[in-house]
């Protein structure tokens, strides 16, 4: 088994889906599988289990740059990003919470 990292996204689409769908949104490689993506979320996180696991290829935008002042132009592509859709059946992870910060006055 190969090591592979997912990285939880903190975005108002992927905090919604947790609420209401207890589904969590990752970023993996783009060379991995879903079977991996299961094997890596339930191994880096303890206590859960993943029940599904949807996943998409994002194109990278094309992006226009300046070689010069105006005389050659040209564009080049972002890399591809893809994302990961994990429903989990038992347990929970803490990508949302905040820890309070007590602040002291003087």
């Amino acid at each position: 088994m190969k090591l592979v990292i997912v990285t939880p996204r903190a975005t108002e689409k992927a905090y919604r889906l947790v609420t209401s769908q207890n589904t969590y949104v990752f970023d993996v490689p783009t060379n991995v599988n879903k079977n991996e993506i299961k094997a890596a979320v339930e191994a880096q996180f303890e206590g859960v289990k993943v029940a599904n696991v949807t996943t998409l290829v994002q194109n990278g935008k094309s992006v226009r740059y300046s070689r010069g002042k105006n005389r050659y132009p040209g564009t080049t592509n972002r890399q591809d990003t893809k994302k990961a859709y994990v429903t989990l059946s038992e347990g929970s992870i803490k990508v949302f919470e905040q820890e309070e910060v007590k602040e002291e006055k003087k």
